[in-house]
């Protein structure tokens, strides 16, 4: 068990100003600067580290408003640091798990430093000669989902055919990955010709559209698909969602992985077509990946060697200075990123 030093070091912090309603900007949140003493408490479980890399996610928009009933994640609070996923170097710990000089990923502060003091919501990293910003995304929370999402949730099977929404993103690239490993017909939205290109020329997709362009998301499903979708891997929601529930295949899976298109609506769209979960006994289910977690040493034996071998690769967009952290999180509701969006903290 490690004390610390007792130094006190200056902290930069991205501070969350207050609940938003709409679309999130910048200003919602600020960089301030505090100082922090370089002390894990004793007696406690508490694990200080200074954070390498942070992960913007979708879902951290739902914790920018004011939750009113249970969720599985509560609410950022105001005038405290936003939380989320992060690679992390262990400082010092008074947690029997970790050590000092361990590399971590897991739930952390977007901060240059943080006394994480529920250190059972993070993993040690044991291999290194990978890139460490990938256990922000492809080995970290957004791989896992896929994997849980595709594998568990779908149960795939060879030479079926796979629609996935916001298909360029941390989460959809590597579904159609998984899906093409599979023998899968694999097709993907996204929203511009860049990412469209990415999925098709990059991932292997066998096509992909630029949804912003398609007027009539029914007909351009019919036009990629005319016998029907067997698996619709849910990012987006919203009109996607209605067009695709008219094109699901007979015992159709759909794995409810997010909604991005209804984050930033006070009042979310209706859908309309759900009567086809019934007719073509349709099962449509939401999941949470870290129901998962358990799963995570097998995820690794699967993923690791395929990385290694060329079969996966994986695209990041590195936004670098935690100043810079606000502005790419914004981003991703206006599809700024291109692949996963990371912020690095520091290189050491």
């Amino acid at each position: 068990m490690a004390n610390g030093s007792g130094e006190v070091v200056r902290n930069r912090q991205v501070i969350f100003r207050d609940y938003v309603s709409g679309s999130p900007e910048e200003t919602d949140m600020e960089v301030r600067e505090s100082v922090l003493e370089l002390r894990a408490p004793e007696g406690s479980n508490g694990v200080l580290v200074r954070n390498l890399y942070l992960s913007c996610d979708p879902y951290m928009r739902i914790r920018m408003r004011k939750l009113d009933v249970p969720s599985y994640r509560e609410s950022f609070h105001p005038g405290s640091p936003i939380i989320g996923y992060g690679v992390a170097r262990v400082l010092e710990s008074c947690h029997p798990n970790f050590k000092k000089g361990d590399l971590i990923w897991g739930i952390t502060g977007w901060e240059e430093y943080s006394l994480i003091t529920a250190p059972e919501t993070c993993f040690k990293i044991e291999h290194t000669d990978v890139p460490l910003s990938y256990y922000t995304g492809l080995l970290g929370m957004p791989g896992m989902t896929a994997y849980v999402g595709f594998f568990k949730v779908c149960s795939p099977k060879k030479g079926e055919t796979v629609f996935i929404s916001a298909a360029s993103g941390a989460v959809g690239q590597l579904v159609g990955q998984f899906a093409k490993l599979m023998g899968c017909y694999v097709v993907g939205s996204a929203g511009s010709k860049e990412k469209v290109d990415l999925l098709k020329n990059k991932f292997g997709f066998d096509d992909a559209f630029n949804y912003k362009e398609e007027l009539d998301l029914d007909a351009t499903l019919k036009r990629y698909f005319p016998e029907g979708i067997d698996i619709y891997f849910e990012n987006v929601g919203g009109k996607m969602l209605d067009a695709v529930l008219l094109n699901m295949k007979l015992r159709g899976r759909i794995a409810a992985c997010g909604m991005i298109s209804q984050y930033n609506l006070e009042q979310p769209e209706g859908v309309c077509n759900l009567m086809n979960l019934i007719l073509k006994q349709v099962r449509m289910e939401g999941f949470v990946v870290s129901d998962y977690y358990h799963l995570y040493p097998k995820f690794l034996e699967t993923v690791l060697p395929q990385i290694k071998e060329g079969k996966i690769v994986y695209v990041e967009d590195i936004a670098k200075g935690l100043e810079n952290g606000p502005a790419a999180l914004v981003g991703l509701f206006s599809g700024h990123n291109v692949g996963k969006q990371v912020i690095m903290v520091s290189r050491e």
